[in-house]
């Protein structure tokens, strides 16, 4: 499914460009068909979620996208290149298998990272010492890496990955390993790139992460996109539940619940009607019901992933999160 490009027009008539597009990609290895014809539609600014179990797919996914491998069929464009190589300047790419020179201090660490993009090593060491410093690190500008903590290191492999400053950032799995605070503070700098005008892209197999910060998510389940576009319209795949709490149990009102209605101890459940909830309101009220609560719940995204991706996907998902039982 590729999503289009106009459903990130922020409000507005004209759609977003695109950071990067993608139709039919294909990759096979030794055989195994690891990603069988995903079709994505990222636009500029956004904060995209690519979502998904481990081993459905992601990671080959992005270095298809990066140009790190080479799809077997299909066609990609990153940031209007239509091999990604030519734009890797522009690149900031964090992969999941975080690797650092222990001997490297952490401000030559983020120097020649921005060197690996271009940067000219004297502007890339003043500015990693501008990011230690502003990221709480100050203390550790003359660390080696063998000498930080594991949050402190992957936090300068991730601003090695900023240094050059970058149109686009490509995150792989980048709060796995993190404690929750460092967690938080990875989520303001997403926030904080995205307000710049980059366009950050992160996989995960944590759906919380998705739903805070994106505005689009793909969902990638043994290698196919069942779905791809907005947050917002993965929930609506499942209507809103209505949750309905009456002091009298018995009356004519009780024609007005819809057929799917049940009851779950002193509440009834129930799908939100087409129609909307007055026509059951205007009943209540005229037989008397005595309304003691009403809501209505729209699904989270952890809802609508079952419902897209299946039941496996989504039990291998939370057998993955962190704090899942072995």
């Amino acid at each position: 499914m590729t999503m289009a490009t106009g459903d990130f027009s922020a409000g507005t008539d004209t759609p977003l460009p695109l950071a990067i597009s993608a139709r039919g990609l294909v990759k096979r290895f030794d055989g195994t068909t690891a990603v069988d014809g995903v079709d994505l539609a990222i636009p500029t600014g956004a904060i995209y979620g690519i979502l998904g179990p481990n081993g459905a797919g992601k990671t080959t996914t992005l270095r298809m996208l990066l140009g790190i491998i080479d799809p077997d069929a299909g066609e990609r464009m990153v940031l209007g290149a239509s091999n990604p190589q030519d734009v890797a300047r522009f690149i900031g790419y964090l992969p999941e298998e975080r690797g650092l020179y222990p001997a490297m201090k952490a401000y030559e660490a983020i120097a020649f990272m921005g060197a690996l993009r271009g940067l000219p090593l004297k502007q890339g060491r003043e500015k990693a010492r501008e990011l230690l410093e502003s990221h709480g690190l100050g203390h550790a500008v003359e660390r080696q890496i063998r000498q930080l903590s594991k949050g402190m290191a992957q936090t300068v492999q991730l601003l090695g990955t900023l240094v050059h400053e970058p149109r686009l950032v490509v995150l792989d799995e980048p709060f796995s390993g993190l404690d929750a605070i460092n967690q938080g503070k990875l989520e303001v700098l997403i926030r904080g790139l995205a307000d710049k005008g980059t366009t950050v892209i992160f996989s995960t197999h944590v759906i919380a992460h998705a739903e805070r910060l994106c505005e689009g998510i793909a969902i990638i389940a043994g290698g196919k996109v069942p779905f791809a576009g907005r947050v917002d319209e993965a929930r609506d795949r499942i209507p809103a539940q209505v949750r309905l709490e009456t002091r009298r149990r018995e009356g004519g009102w009780l024609a007005a619940l819809p057929k799917d209605a049940r009851q779950v101890g002193d509440f009834w459940t129930f799908a939100l009607p087409e129609s909307g909830v007055e026509p059951l309101l205007k009943a209540l009220i005229e037989g008397e019901a005595g309304i003691l609560s009403l809501s209505i719940e729209r699904a989270g995204l952890h809802d609508a992933f079952v419902a897209i991706a299946g039941e496996a996907a989504a039990k291998d998902m939370v057998a993955n999160q962190p704090g899942a039982p072995a």
